[in-house]
């Protein structure tokens, strides 16, 4: 049995800010502590539990497979923690940091524009957003809900979908202009095709042709790391490319993009979820308030609501 003189959730709440912030001296200085008491308190509980749980050098700390399991339960725990003292406080309102990690297309075109509206409903809460098109782990980027766009895999997370989107193949007017428009997929050989570079992307762009699904591989002068630069680089006519509705619909509305070889789209489209790690069915206030404000505004029937040129 616990003794009654250990503030276990104190440590925890020590020993996750020092993780968090990479050290014991910043841990300190969040805290109000001196460094040599966090590091006596991380001392004792290692003592405590009778497992090294950080490996220490003078430039950072690394979590030791015993630390890595007591800080993903320790996390838990405080949230819980969390959730059950804003339950039973006066005005039950969300409150704190959520992060929210995002690629930069839906970051830029649907999920800044409803900052303030979320802001406003939730004043407590405060929103850390990044975005990024690396797919992060939630646990080691410490992130709350992530953005995700295309087929989800087996994982432990959970998700809510957020909606889907069709796919097209876009140029800009100036391009069609100086090289006109591909009239079969087979013509693309001909035609400058803007492709990623991410490591386990594949270049090759699928269609419908003669009844027949070609998936053809695409060739350019320039790749591109996330969806908005490739948007911008079709933007100022360097070539064409394959992006979500989601993305470039208000570039289509307003004539900035035009759609070709729709006659042999295949139809496919991208889902997006928000994902989480499920804490056994129970989240913070605060998280849950974000993914239910986002599974009820996000449209992506709608144009996009922002537009970057």
């Amino acid at each position: 049995m616990a003794r009654l003189d250990v503030n276990r959730s104190g440590e925890m709440e020590v020993f996750a800010r020092a993780v968090e912030l990479g050290g014991f001296s910043p841990a300190a200085r969040a805290l109000k502590m001196t460094p040599s008491a966090v590091s006596k308190l991380i001392s004792r509980l290692e003592a405590r539990l009778g497992a090294r749980l950080l490996n220490r050098s003078t430039r950072k700390l690394l979590l030791t497979a015993e630390g890595e399991a007591f800080h993903e339960r320790a996390l838990r725990v405080l949230a819980d923690i969390d959730e059950a003292e804003c339950a039973v406080a006066a005005s039950q309102a969300p409150r704190g940091r959520v992060r929210i990690n995002s690629n930069v297309p839906f970051g830029l075109h649907h999920l800044l524009p409803l900052v303030p509206r979320f802001s406003a409903a939730y004043p407590q809460v405060t929103l850390d957003i990044v975005l990024s098109d690396t797919v992060v782990d939630l646990m080691d980027a410490r992130t709350d809900v992530a953005i995700r766009v295309g087929p989800m895999r087996a994982s432990q997370l959970m998700a809510r979908k957020l909606g889907e989107s069709a796919m097209a193949v876009v140029a800009s007017p100036a391009y069609l202009a100086r090289h006109g428009a591909p009239k079969t997929p087979r013509d693309l050989a001909g035609h400058n095709c803007i492709g990623f570079n991410f490591a386990r992307h594949c270049d090759k762009w699928p269609f419908v042709f003669e009844g027949e699904r070609l998936s053809l591989p695409i060739h350019g002068d320039a790749t591109a790391g996330d969806g908005e630069t490739s948007r911008q680089l079709v933007l100022v006519g360097q070539g064409l490319a394959r992006l979500s509705h989601f993305h470039i619909g208000g570039d289509i509305a307003a004539g900035r993009l035009v759609p070709v070889l729709e006659a042999c789209n295949p139809g496919d489209v991208e889902e997006i979820h928000a994902v989480y790690v499920g804490h056994g069915g129970q989240l913070p206030m605060r998280v849950r308030a974000v993914i239910d404000f986002l599974v009820g505004e996000v449209d992506l029937t709608r144009p996009p609501a922002i537009a970057v040129l």
